[in-house]
């Protein structure tokens, strides 16, 4: 085995892993967009909280 054969190994890899990109089309955008949002209400929700707890304790600067 030499480097050409790890070359085009890595080569052929990459072509087969983004025909499955390819196959799966839109979905893994809508996914991670909707991943997005959900974290980001849940983070604005926390830090309500954490700055309503710091308002009641008087540590809010």
């Amino acid at each position: 085995m030499n480097m050409t054969d790890v070359f085009n190994g890595i080569g052929d890899f990459c072509q087969w892993s983004f025909g499955i990109i390819k196959a799966l089309g839109n979905g893994p955008n809508i996914f991670f967009w909707l991943l997005i949002g959900v974290l980001t209400a849940v983070w604005l929700r926390m830090q309500a909280r954490y700055n309503k707890e710091a308002k009641e304790k008087g540590t809010l600067k």
